[in-house]
């Protein structure tokens, strides 16, 4: 009686382990990501001082021209992993004599429902000649400019750009930050020379590092291999030391 159990158990053995590896691979065996919490993340400050900030969306020059719901501070906040290779790349960066600046990183949901309902709001239009002067509000959905979500909530997305450590100028990529047209494309063909190759020289190095492009803005870069690809995180942007 014993051998035939021990057979049927030996026997059933491959399929549950099957089972076992499946669940794995869909995620069901893993503990699920709190999206309210900040475990996980650190300010980019204290992994790479020199960087700079210039977090947009706590104040209100941006495209909505007003400071936006879920920035507590002007701090820019990544995953450890994201942090970690964008430290890397500034100091790859640091060899050519330029520094980091950032302008958004971590963005949490609540800040995305914002733009959601600013972009709903078609008589708001009072930074139009600075962001998208070229569209109309009642596009920027169906264009992709303005989505219900975003790869900056994920923890793992960083807009940026370099700034000269001898004169303290922005390199020149012949525009600027949330522009909505395509002369944000990093491949736009409208730009000098120097600019294009500037725009190439940001993106070759953070691929290098570990980022991938976005097709659609010059500033912005996603870790290859995010640790929450599919997690979209609502937590404050907020100095971590002081929240957790």
């Amino acid at each position: 009686m014993r051998n035939h159990t021990f057979k049927k158990i030996t026997a059933l053995l491959p399929a549950v382990l099957a089972t076992a590896a499946l669940l794995s691979v869909c995620g069901m065996a893993a503990e699920p990501v709190d999206a309210k919490s900040s475990e996980g993340f650190v300010m980019v400050s204290d992994v790479m001082p020199n960087v700079l900030q210039e977090i947009r969306y706590f104040s209100e020059y941006n495209f909505v021209g007003a400071r936006i719901d879920g920035y507590r501070a002007p701090v820019a906040l990544l995953t450890k992993e994201a942090a970690e290779a964008l430290k890397r790349a500034g100091d790859a960066f640091a060899k050519d004599g330029y520094v980091i600046k950032i302008y958004d990183s971590y963005r949490p949901q609540t800040a995305v429902n914002h733009f959601v309902r600013w972009a709903e709001d078609l008589d708001d239009v009072k930074m139009k000649p600075y962001f998208y002067p070229d569209e109309e509000k009642q596009t920027l959905f169906e264009k992709g400019y303005i989505a219900a979500q975003s790869s900056h909530s994920r923890g793992s997305t960083v807009d940026m750009t370099l700034v000269n450590m001898l004169t303290g100028e922005e390199i020149d990529v012949g525009g600027h930050f949330d522009y909505f047209g395509p002369l944000s494309h990093p491949d736009y063909e409208g730009v000098t020379p120097e600019q294009a190759a500037n725009r190439m020289y940001i993106q070759s190095v953070m691929l290098d590092n570990g980022f991938d492009y976005y097709p659609e803005e010059w500033w912005h870069f996603t870790l290859r291999d995010e640790p929450y690809p599919e997690t979209y995180f609502d937590f404050p942007v907020d100095f971590l030391r002081w929240t957790k």
